[in-house]
């Protein structure tokens, strides 16, 4: 998918550049976002570089595709599909947009572009993400692109201070 872009009416999706590292960089280093995945110590503009140049774009390589939201040609946050699993064809679904770009519909157009690019180019079978419960405006964004809450995980996130359940959404492509 390299330097090739997937657009759908006003928002792109296309592959990570070096031009990308300074909203990558913010996004990764957001510590109020932390909490939701895995990171928990801040990552370098090194590292982060290294990561644009190696990544192949392969799911089946990377075991993770990461591509960058666009907004008449700006980017203005990522998309993920991570945890990739080859025998079973399903992945998880991340997304952060900006907050200036937030509430615009950005997410909800780059969401079913990446349902569109993992069920026709692709071939998987499900995406799924782990929302945290009190995060109202994804969990909305998810039931809009029709995933489906199937269960909660009980004090499945902590932030520091306090536990916090997350619903699994699931889509069947």
């Amino acid at each position: 998918m390299k330097n090739e872009e997937i657009k759908l009416g006003k928002v792109g999706l296309r592959a990570l550049e070096p031009e990308d590292l300074d909203m990558l960089y913010s996004i990764e280093n957001n510590r109020k976002l932390w909490y939701v995945g895995t990171a928990n110590v801040p990552y370098s503009r090194y590292m982060l570089h290294d990561y644009i140049v190696n990544a192949t774009g392969d799911i089946y390589t990377d075991k993770q595709v990461r591509m960058v939201i666009t907004l008449s040609g700006k980017a203005v946050g990522l998309v993920d599909l991570f945890d990739f699993s080859p025998q079973h064809l399903r992945a998880e679904v991340g997304i952060a947009v900006l907050a200036d770009y937030q509430g615009n519909g950005c997410a909800a157009e780059a969401l079913q572009q990446l349902i569109d690019y993992a069920r026709t180019t692709l071939h998987l079978h499900q995406l799924y993400a782990l929302v945290a419960a009190s995060n109202e405006k994804a969990l909305s964004l998810f039931s809009k692109a029709g995933f489906l809450s199937s269960n909660v995980l009980n004090d499945w996130l902590f932030d520091g201070q306090k536990y916090e359940n997350v619903a699994l959404m699931q889509f069947f492509l």
